[in-house]
């Protein structure tokens, strides 16, 4: 049995303070959300010290699972928002959903918007 994917989902790690305008350039390309968590950052950009102690900075890391079709809109709406462009203000990534399970609401949605479009 061939599994297609539907769905893929974009990791965002940005600086502290950051993660709403991810999640707001995602809710503007077609994205229903994000869930947000925190963790401390080790690359290039975090090697600061004070009085000779290393300082790792705090680190917020979005995942916005999406419909495979609105990938590509979401994360440009992330790169333009968030900034992810310029050196240090984080990085974005997209990996491959094989299989959810408690996504009911979304996936009732979208069929209801396919049989729209069908019937338009």
């Amino acid at each position: 049995m061939e599994n297609k994917i539907l769905y893929d989902l974009i990791v965002s790690i940005v600086n502290k303070g950051y993660s709403e305008k991810v999640v707001e350039a995602s809710k503007q390309a077609g994205a229903e959300g994000g869930t947000i968590l925190y963790g401390r950052g080790t690359g290039i950009h975090e090697q600061a010290k004070l009085f000779n102690i290393a300082i790792e900075p705090e680190k917020e890391l979005v995942l916005t699972l999406i419909d495979r079709e609105k990938t590509d809109d979401v994360l440009e709406s992330i790169l333009e928002n968030a900034e992810l462009n310029k050196p240090g203000k984080g990085i974005a990534f997209v990996l491959e959903v094989e299989r959810t399970i408690g996504i009911n609401h979304i996936l009732n949605r979208m069929v209801n918007e396919k049989v729209g479009e069908q019937d338009a």
